[in-house]
């Protein structure tokens, strides 16, 4: 799979030197693109960046604004699905249908979709005025 391949590539550029903990996202665009992002470390822990986060800003970079399927792969001992911020950051370019992949080195990858991930999410609908 070749969004696996991508996520794995740019995972081994992250900059994790506090946590030693390496993700790599790749999404496939509408357009069929693929879009990678790596997790960021800052020693003020919670000016990081996840590696979802930078692959949707990647895509958006380009010119797209929507996810037809994306993988996480990290190299811990399971596999990790996307924080609860990536998950509405996700959800924000994709349908509840939507593919996300969850991978481990080895090549075992289980899929959910964005909808299962996050059920009553928090989306437009909900800033329509009556």
């Amino acid at each position: 799979m070749d969004l696996f391949k991508a996520a794995v590539a740019v995972r081994k550029k992250a900059y994790a030197p506090y946590s030693n903990f390496q993700v790599g996202a790749a999404i496939r665009s509408a357009s069929g693109k693929i879009y990678v992002g790596c997790n960021v470390e800052n020693v003020a822990y919670p000016e990081g960046t996840c590696a979802e986060a930078g692959a949707i800003a990647a895509m958006i970079a380009d010119g797209e604004t929507e996810i037809s399927e994306i993988l996480v792969v990290a190299g811990g001992a399971a596999k990790v699905s996307p924080c609860g911020g990536c998950r509405q950051k996700i959800s924000e370019f994709a349908s509840a249908d939507t593919p996300v992949y969850l991978a481990d080195l080895d090549g075992d990858i289980e899929k959910i979709t964005i909808g299962n991930l996050l059920p009553a999410g928090f989306d437009k609908e909900h800033l329509e005025a009556k």
